[in-house]
């Protein structure tokens, strides 16, 4: 009799973690770490992209440097506004080649290091820009490439590129 109690125990568990499983991948974001990589992003559609971040800046009176990557990091597009400082030049790049190769934000890298502890080990790892401004670019469901922007706040600077991620939603 103990025995069948216990079976039926396992069995209602069993199902109640199946559903809580469920319930949980169907409100847990997906990671971008398993979106697949795409073709490249076009020249046209990088310059769209550019559009979109220098618009946000000009709105908000922000001089910002901008670049757009390949999914390999590799240089698609570019752009400095007139006085923008000239750190943001490299700055920009690195963030986006960050984005593109790593297949995250940069304010990823960002917030591990303000946790700190074992966090810190990426620290070790060549590419990883840990300052927000550097984000992935998804067209179809893939990742095109990444853009990188430069030449304010942080905050600001991610601003701008999300503003121009959603330009190829």
């Amino acid at each position: 009799m103990a025995r069948k109690g216990l079976v039926k125990l396992l069995v209602v568990v069993s199902f109640a973690t199946s559903v809580l499983c469920r319930a949980q991948t169907a409100t847990a974001p997906v990671s971008l770490y398993l979106t697949p990589y795409g073709p490249p992003i076009t020249l046209e559609a990088a310059k769209k992209v550019a559009s979109a971040a220098q618009a946000e800046a000009m709105r908000n009176h922000w001089l910002m440097t901008i670049a757009v990557v390949d999914p390999a990091g590799n240089l698609v597009y570019y752009e400095r506004t007139d006085n923008s400082q000239a750190a943001s030049s490299k700055i920009a790049i690195e963030k986006a080649r960050s984005a593109a190769i790593f297949k995250r934000p940069t304010r990823a890298f960002q917030d591990a290091m303000a946790k700190g502890g074992v966090n810190l080990r990426i620290l070790s790892l060549d590419g990883a820009v840990p300052v927000e401004g550097g984000v992935p670019l998804i067209s179809d469901g893939r990742i095109v490439g990444a853009i990188g922007v430069s030449g304010d706040l942080s905050e600001n600077d991610a601003q701008c590129a999300n503003a121009a991620a959603q330009e190829l939603k």
